[in-house]
């Protein structure tokens, strides 16, 4: 029987403000199997939880994080901005995906000692494109690598052999149930993200794929333990 890992993308965004500590245990508490949190960097190279460039959206504040030390950060946002480190603590023993939008070899680096440091590199899996993916794999030879990938043109054989994936992450309006069955027969496991309808849930389920991440993860929980009884 198909089971299907159910990520909560940025946590509970529907009960928690994403990528906040609150969130990500929100999100467990609601059935996820594995939260994806994205992680920058700060001034002073401290891997920490946000999706954007500044914290305007989030925080109010339009700062570009990259110009403000982890100390200015935690001040502007309340302290709400957790870093990598403290989101690890905050929920041991549990799985977390890593997305690192736009991340340099920096950023990489800084997060795969993170997570290392920390003793969480048996639960952890890095998620992003290939550039970003291909200095994970540098960084750690054993990396959980899930390579995001936004176009229906086939991944080429010589990024697959650099960056080894266990994962294809595909938008999931590109999914079909030939290309979840090509992949599979590949030996690679498929996931989607970031639907947040029964429909399109239920479409996914009905392709076989491995793993959904939404912003709706009970809904998606519900759909699932249905499916199996």
């Amino acid at each position: 029987m198909q089971t299907l890992t159910v990520v909560a993308h940025r946590g509970d965004p529907y009960r928690a403000r994403e990528n906040t500590l609150p969130s990500l245990r929100s999100a467990f508490a609601a059935g996820a199997d594995a939260v994806e949190i994205d992680v920058r960097l700060t001034r002073d190279g401290v891997p920490v939880l946000l999706h954007d460039e500044t914290l305007e959206r989030l925080w109010g504040h339009d700062r570009p994080l990259a110009q403000l030390s982890a100390a200015e950060v935690r001040g502007l946002s309340g302290g709400g901005v957790p870093t990598l480190a403290e989101a690890l603590a905050a929920v041991p023993d549990r799985r977390l995906w890593l997305d690192l939008p736009g991340a340099s070899a920096r950023t990489v680096r800084a997060v795969v000692g993170t997570v290392h440091e920390c003793g969480a590199a048996d639960r952890v899996a890095y998620c992003a494109g290939a550039r970003a993916m291909h200095r994970v794999r540098q960084a750690d030879p054993a990396a959980e690598i899930a390579l995001t990938w936004a176009t229906l043109a086939p991944v080429r054989p010589g990024v697959l052999d650099e960056v080894r994936p266990r994962w294809l992450n595909y938008r999931f309006g590109l999914l079909s149930s030939e290309l979840v069955a090509r992949i599979h027969k590949d030996g690679l496991l498929v996931s989607a993200w970031t639907p947040d309808t029964r429909r399109s849930m239920r479409r996914l389920l009905g392709y076989g794929v491995d793993g959904i991440t939404t912003n709706r993860v009970d809904v998606l929980t519900a759909l699932r333990d249905a499916a199996t009884l």
